[in-house]
């Protein structure tokens, strides 16, 4: 996703950090919900006057999808990383859910995911916000399969993709428990009893 420049005469820098200014509007997003992150509240987060938030990033739902891009290249993405498919799926499904679990609960500020809260919670506001968030959680699934498929346990696809859907939907329940103030430690027990049904006990040695 590019973002949305106007012509700017000779002489006249951009007077902000691109960046850092995406940074600043996601975790607004992410911290305030999509309905308190106003256009003034981001301006002012952002440091970037309104007539420049405009003319930039285009409007609220266009920011917002471009936060939402920016979370998922600098933040879900380092959890989807343990997906790697290399046949252990229960140290990979482990790995996933722990970074998981540090990303909506290690900043108190940031609580909770802001695709499985915030974009889940403004999917009625922008058809475009149902189509982002129904491509994301596809493509979650689609790792979790791939992960469990690859680990040679001779499931049926039906069954693959059913245990996908299960540790899919775990996550997302992680992190809107995160939001509303559950600790770490309870959502990594929920966390290990979801690995091990979805992949049995832990290989042994």
């Amino acid at each position: 996703m590019t973002l949305a420049h106007t012509k700017r005469g000779p002489g006249r820098p951009r007077s902000f950090d691109n960046g850092a200014a995406l940074e600043a509007a996601m975790r607004c997003f992410w911290s305030r919900g999509y309905a308190r992150a106003t256009m003034g509240v981001l301006s002012r987060e952002m440091s970037v006057p309104r007539a420049s938030l405009y003319a930039h990033f285009g409007d609220k739902n266009g920011l917002f999808l471009l936060a939402i891009d920016h979370y998922a290249r600098s933040r879900s993405s380092k959890a989807l990383a343990h997906l790697t498919g290399q046949g252990n799926a229960f140290a990979e499904i482990t790995g996933f859910f722990e970074a998981a679990i540090t990303l909506v609960s290690s900043d108190p500020e940031t609580p909770g995911c802001l695709i499985a809260c915030v974009l889940s919670e403004a999917a009625t506001v922008d058809n475009r916000f149902q189509e982002v968030l129904a491509g994301k959680t596809h493509t979650l699934e689609q790792w979790l399969a791939h992960c469990l498929r690859a680990s040679g346990g001779g499931l049926p696809e039906e069954d693959i993709r059913a245990r996908a859907g299960v540790l899919a939907a775990t996550v997302r329940g992680l992190a809107i428990s995160a939001r509303s103030g559950t600790p770490a430690d309870k959502l990594r027990a929920t966390a290990r009893m979801a690995t091990r049904l979805a992949c049995g006990s832990a290989p042994r040695d």
